[in-house]
């Protein structure tokens, strides 16, 4: 008869920590046999799958810098649209070498009335290396305080638009203007200049557009009026929806404006700190709370499919929503520092997927190119209808 050797009880306790301490251990290079440098660890992810793209835009000059920048849109990658309040004089005053967070005492360059601001160089035009093309200063007179520029992706003609509005802080011009592509000629004027009302023909303080297939298009009234303003394509007024305060429908600072495939309406409805859903005729359907200062939306063609991405002017970050408005992903940073925000105001990207931004308090314009090996799901994909179109 064989006598099996005994197994000390504490041996096998000893051998089932080990195993289950093994397989707890983080995924490295020790325990997966896979290459150092396969293995991503630490990092925050700040700039989330782009890298800035330095000095872009090139200085505008040795005595004066950026102001305020309301507005960037890219007719093409050789041809990017920033539109700002006006330049103000250098040297700036030092900003505490600690960040600190937004509001606390840092320097708003550029937010609003910066001392010395010259109203110049509002509507300017880079190529893709951030050389100046030109500076439309032959329509400063239309300028108070220049807020967005937008594109309709149905039009063949590629007009572009741009809007002048601001809340009760200061003047404003209270208008929408339409130019041809080239930006030589005015061909629609909504609004009468500093002329605030709540009428079809006036505006309180006009923010963003959105464009619909059938020509039709939507103002977002915006910093002083609380409503969505429909026209047609010769700019007749045709209805509106929505008042002010904070019940399902109403709003508080109707700050930006986008449609899906579907011909929903989405609004940033920045005060109130949410987005809300609309059908198509402007009837409410739900809303997306919880959102800290939604001040630009879009819906986008991702690799993924369409989805809706904000840029949010108080944490700073890009956030990718489907639409339904679950929470997909999320990256950005505050702060003065390259590939960083302050303030986020509107967003663009360009047929070669870089991403371009305007920022209020930071005073500038940006450009990202996404980085080599990012998952195409993180990157803002095209704007609804202009994915496949401009090239």
């Amino acid at each position: 008869m064989r006598h099996h050797a005994k197994i000390p009880v504490s041996w096998l306790v000893l051998c089932v920590v080990a195993a289950l301490a093994l397989a707890r251990l983080p995924l490295t290079a020790q325990n997966t046999g896979r290459p150092a440098a396969a293995v991503e660890k630490g990092g925050e992810d700040e700039y989330g799958p782009y890298e800035v793209v330095p000095n872009w835009p090139q200085p505008l000059s040795k005595e004066w810098t950026w102001g305020r920048t309301g507005g960037v849109w890219a007719v093409s990658p050789d041809r990017v649209l920033v539109l700002q309040t006006g330049e103000i004089p250098l040297p700036l005053p030092k900003r505490p070498p600690n960040s600190g967070l937004w509001g606390a005492g840092i320097p708003t360059y550029s937010a609003v009335d910066y001392p010395g601001t010259r109203h110049t160089n509002q509507f300017l035009v880079f190529d893709r290396a951030g050389a100046l093309l030109g500076s439309q200063d032959q329509w400063k007179d239309l300028w108070v305080h220049p807020h967005s520029i937008k594109m309709n992706p149905y039009d063949p003609e590629h007009h572009i638009w741009a809007l002048d509005g601001r809340s009760g802080s200061g003047e404003c011009a209270h208008q929408v203007w339409k130019f041809t592509n080239d930006l030589k000629t005015v061909v629609m004027t909504l609004g009468e200049h500093k002329v605030q009302g709540t009428d079809d023909r006036h505006f309180g303080g006009p923010t963003d557009l959105a464009f619909l297939p059938n020509g039709d298009f939507l103002v977002a009234d915006g910093y002083r009026n609380s409503r969505v303003v429909r026209f047609d394509k010769n700019g007749k007024y045709l209805s509106e929806f929505g008042s002010k305060g904070s019940g399902p429908g109403q709003f508080q600072t109707v700050h930006g404006i986008t449609v899906d495939s579907r011909g929903r309406i989405y609004v940033a409805d920045r005060s109130n700190r949410r987005i809300q859903v609309f059908d198509p005729s402007g009837k409410f359907i739900e809303i997306w709370p919880n959102i800290q200062f939604p001040d630009d939306i879009a819906i986008t063609e991702d690799a993924d499919g369409e989805h809706l991405w904000m840029a949010d002017g108080d944490t700073s970050r890009f956030v990718k929503y489907d639409l339904n408005g679950k929470l997909v992903y999320q990256w950005g940073a505050f702060g003065t520092q390259p590939g960083r925000f302050w303030g986020i105001h509107r967003f663009h990207v360009d047929s070669e997927g870089n991403l371009y931004t305007a920022e209020v308090y930071g005073g500038r314009a940006q450009k990202f190119r996404p980085k080599k090996g990012a998952d195409p799901k993180h990157l803002i994909g095209p704007f609804l209808g202009f994915g496949k179109k401009r090239k």
